[in-house]
Parts: structure tokens; C-alpha cells; sequence
């Protein structure tokens, strides 16, 4: 039997790379939030893979607790991520995957453009993701997945933020109010510079952006975690004391309709 698989956060995005992970003939062993690491690294010491799943704002709490015989085998793909996060850590070197597919409840699995897979777990995770048909190329440098990991998150922030005031598909975001996608997407590209540490190339990041609007225009802009993404991003722009007006007008007009 090949090495096991542990899953922490057993959601929608979960379950896909869990039957992925199964197709390979990899048993998965999934962690509740009412489990203890502690214990269940006891109980698997030596996983091929620990792979979290949790939601973006529960992230820093899950990577607290991580047991250290799983530091070495840790797998991580939320939305919003960058090295910081895991360096914060000390987790010197996780496989990342960018995930662009989507799985609803009560959905079929959409796929948007591709999921590419890094670091040293990058073979398995890409050949678990193309058992269901969804593409995963493998990248090799820091700069491959640095450019992906940003171009997710300017996407997801984007379409997300825009949507708290205008709820369309994001085909229509882009060709029917490019000023208001394009005007959140430049403050959202500051942010994400501060977040990345680096300056980033922005006409590419945007032209990135609308590859994945262009691959699946129908999905609608709104998300479940909009404005949480949207208090994110005025967090770290107040600390690294960067102008975003438009991202402020939009969240006080959303607390202003709440407080009606």
C-alpha cells in the first residue's frame, strides 16, 4: 500500500483531492476540527503528505499546531497565500498548488484554466488532479509559482470586492465596467506587493486576470468571503500605509446598507 495522506479541513475543496489522492491508490486520512493533531500524528508519523485545506483566515491558527514529524510534508492551497505565510512558520519548504477550480455543494467540479503544483510533492498532487480531469502542470521555480500564487489573488480579490456592489459575471465585471474591476484592481496589486515583497508586474498580472475571467465568464463575482477578503486587504493596506479610496468607498457603502 503507498504511504497515507492526511487532509486537514474536510470541505468541498477537500473532497476533490481526496478522491484524486484515492485514485492513486493513496489511503487519505481526513482531521476534523474536533481532533487532535498531537494524537493523530502519533497514530500517522510518517504521512507522504499533509495537505490543509482550512479557509484563509483560519490558516496561522492550523499552521500553530502542526506536529513537527509533519513539517517536512506539508501541502498548502488556499487563495491568498504567499511565502510569508508559511515562512512565519518556519516551514521552510511546502508543496503549493493554485487552485483554480471550483466544487459547490450540490455542483459538479468547474474547471478555470488550470492548477499548477510546486515543491517537492508537486508530481503527486498533479498526477491526484489529473485523474479527475483537471490540469495540473507541475512548475520548477520560485518565480513560476510566486507569479501564480498572485495572479489567484488578485483575481479572487477582485471579482469578489467588485461584486459586494455589483453582482454580475465576471465577463461583464471586465466588458461592461472595466473602469470599476481596473480601478479596485490597481489598489489590490499595492496590496499585494507589500504581501509579496517584491514589486510586481502589473500589466501582466491584469492580463493574467482576465485569462481566468475569459475561461469562465459565466461565474458570478460575489463569493460567500467577500467582504472578509475585502477587511484583509484595508488591514494590511493600513499597515503598510497604502492609499486604496476605492476599496474604502466600497466597504463604507456595504456597511452602510447593512446599518439600513
Amino acid at each position: 500500500m503507498k504511504a497515507a495522506i492526511v487532509i486537514i479541513g474536510i470541505g468541498e475543496l477537500a473532497g476533490v483531492f481526496a478522491r484524486g489522492f484515492l485514485r492513486c491508490g493513496h489511503p487519505v486520512f481526513p482531521i476534523t476540527r474536533d481532533m487532535n493533531l498531537a494524537e493523530q500524528s502519533q497514530e500517522i508519523p510518517t504521512p507522504a503528505m499533509v495537505l490543509i485545506t482550512v479557509q484563509e483566515n483560519k490558516l496561522h491558527a492550523m499552521l500553530e499546531q502542526i506536529p513537527d514529524c509533519w513539517r517536512n510534508k506539508i501541502a498548502l492551497v488556499q487563495n491568498e497565500l504567499f511565502p510569508r505565510d508559511w515562512q512565519k512558520h518556519k516551514i521552510q519548504n511546502p508543496s503549493v498548488t493554485v487552485v483554480w477550480f471550483e466544487k459547490k455543494k450540490k455542483l459538479e467540479l468547474t474547471n478555470i484554466l488550470y492548477s499548477p503544483c510546486y515543491g517537492p510533492n508537486a508530481q503527486l498532487i498533479s498526477n491526484a488532479l489529473m485523474t479527475l480531469e483537471i490540469p495540473a502542470p507541475i512548475l520548477y521555480s520560485y518565480e513560476e509559482i510566486l507569479y501564480e500564487l498572485v495572479r489567484k489573488a488578485l483575481y479572487i480579490l477582485t471579482v469578489n470586492i467588485a461584486g459586494l456592489v455589483n453582482n454580475c459575471t465576471v465577463e461583464d465585471l471586465w466588458f461592461k465596467s472595466q473602469p470599476l474591476a481596473t480601478e479596485i484592481a490597481e489598489e489590490v496589486i499595492s496590496i499585494l506587493e507589500f504581501l509579496a515583497e517584491k514589486k510586481l508586474p502589473r500589466e501582466k498580472l491584469i492580463n493574467g486576470m482576465v485569462e481566468g475571467i475569459k475561461d469562465c465568464p459565466d461565474r458570478y463575482c460575489l463569493g460567500r468571503s467577500a467582504l472578509e477578503r475585502l477587511k484583509r486587504a484595508l488591514n494590511h493596506a493600513q499597515k503598510a500605509n497604502i492609499q486604496t479610496p476605492k476599496l474604502l468607498e466600497i466597504y463604507q457603502l456595504v456597511n452602510h446598507k447593512d446599518s439600513d
